[in-house]
Order: C-alpha cells, then sequence, then structure tokens
C-alpha cells in the first residue's frame, strides 16, 4: 500500500478507523435530517408544480444520496424481474428501517409502501404518505386494510408489503399475515418475492438510527401469478412465497 512519505500504514489504518467511526457516530443525525428535508422539499415540489412524477423522482434520488452519505452500497438482483413495469404487489422480508430506503432507492419505477394506519395522525408524516401515495393498513381491521388496498388502481406503481407485519427482534423470519395475498390474489396481481439481505447487520432494530456502512443485496426473484387464484388459496400462496424469500434469507 502506497503511503505518502513519512507515514505509516498503520497510521493510515488508524485514520480510516477514526473517519469510519464518525461517520457512524453522525449516521443518526444524517439520516434524520435528510429524511426531514426529503420530507419537506417533496410535499413542497408537490403542491406547487402538481407533478407527481417529478416528487417520485426526486425522492427516490434523495433516499440514493443518503445511502451513499451512510455508506452504504446497495445492489439489486434480479431487477429484470420487474422490466414489465407491473403493477406488482412486493413482498418483502423486513431485517431493518434500511429495507424502506434500499427499496426506495434502487427499485425500478414508483414503489409505495403500505404503512400502519396510526402513522396519519401525526400531520407532517402524513402529508409525506400521501404525496408518496402509501397506503394506510389497519392491522386489528384487516378487511378495512384490504378495502384500501383495492382502491388503488395501480396507475401509482407497485405496492411493497412486508408480510411479517414488523421487523424481525432475532433475524429470523416471522410469521406471515395474510393480508397481502389476499390483495394480490382479489387484484389478480403477480406477487414478487423480495429479500433485503444486510441491513440488519448494518442497523439492527433498537440502533437509534445508528447506521454501520457496508453492502445490502436487493433480491428480486420471479413474480408470481395469482391469476386464478380465490380466497381459499391465500394460504399456499404465502407458503410458496415464503419457500422463496427463505431461500435467501441469512438473518442479518
Amino acid at each position: 500500500m502506497a503511503t505518502p512519505a513519512g507515514t505509516s500504514v498503520t497510521a493510515v489504518g488508524i485514520g480510516f478507523a477514526e473517519a469510519r467511526g464518525l461517520r457512524v457516530a453522525l449516521s443518526p443525525y444524517l439520516f434524520r435530517s435528510m429524511m426531514v428535508g426529503m420530507a419537506a422539499v417533496a410535499i413542497t415540489l408537490d403542491r406547487v408544480t402538481r407533478n407527481r412524477e417529478r416528487t417520485w423522482r426526486f425522492a427516490k434520488a434523495r433516499a440514493r444520496d443518503l445511502a451513499k452519505l451512510l455508506g452504504v452500497e446497495v445492489t439489486v438482483h434480479g431487477a429484470e424481474h420487474l422490466a414489465s413495469g407491473g403493477p406488482f404487489v412486493l413482498a418483502s422480508n423486513h431485517q431493518s428501517h434500511l429495507d424502506i430506503l434500499a427499496l426506495l432507492g434502487f427499485l425500478p419505477g414508483r414503489t409505495r409502501f403500505a404503512a400502519k394506519r396510526e402513522m396519519w395522525r401525526h400531520p407532517v408524516v402524513g402529508a409525506v404518505l400521501d404525496t408518496l401515495d402509501m397506503v394506510p393498513i389497519d392491522r386489528d381491521n384487516p378487511e378495512v386494510a384490504i378495502a384500501a388496498l383495492q382502491r388503488t388502481d395501480g396507475t401509482a406503481g407497485s405496492l411493497v408489503v412486508f408480510p411479517e407485519g414488523t421487523r424481525s427482534r432475532d433475524g429470523r423470519l416471522r410469521d406471515f399475515k395474510k393480508g397481502a395475498f389476499v390483495l394480490a390474489i382479489r387484484a389478480g396481481l403477480p406477487i414478487v418475492p423480495i429479500v433485503c439481505r444486510g441491513t440488519r447487520r448494518l442497523m439492527p432494530r433498537g440502533s437509534q438510527l445508528t447506521v454501520v456502512p457496508g453492502p445490502v443485496d436487493v433480491i428480486v426473484e420471479e413474480p408470481i401469478a395469482t391469476t386464478g387464484l380465490g380466497y381459499d388459496d391465500r394460504d399456499a400462496l404465502a407458503a410458496r412465497v415464503r419457500a422463496v424469500i427463505e431461500r435467501h434469507h441469512t438473518g442479518w
């Protein structure tokens, strides 16, 4: 390794370690400030221009910028499976808040998310969710959630759903809730299994938004058709999607 005159390899290594440590220490503030700033500009841009496509391009670009600032290197495998443009129901495992950043920033097209209905209680958060066409989910009343999802017409893009319902505490894949699979069947939309790998290692649950730099892999599997399926097929569809996700799932 070449180093400036009078500088040892050890000193350079210490310098890199200090820089990495500083990035990790600053990551919660970068994460919060970037998200707040992005939200404010996205809302303003949408209301001033009335151009939702421009708002989406802005949001996705800022998500990629935030990943770069945090030192998170996202690689998407299998993006060709989304080449038709959808719409799809995208069913992903959920290890970390970084899952959302990776899927929003690096999957093609408008990647809307299903979110807990109570998030709309905060006026600013609710405005951001509405600006990006997010879909409210009421977990205490799944039929209401399904009805809300069915009101979408597909023109706003695919929908990301975390069938586990919440982030894993220990890296293991949690039980799948059936709402996403009922939606896909009723809407006749293909469901795409997705695995986020590496996000828990970089930002585990309970980390208070602290992020360690490193690689993240997003694995997109082939769409599973739902044409011809009925409500009674929901368990078999969920099991099939879960089996695909488990092939790539590592718990980190």
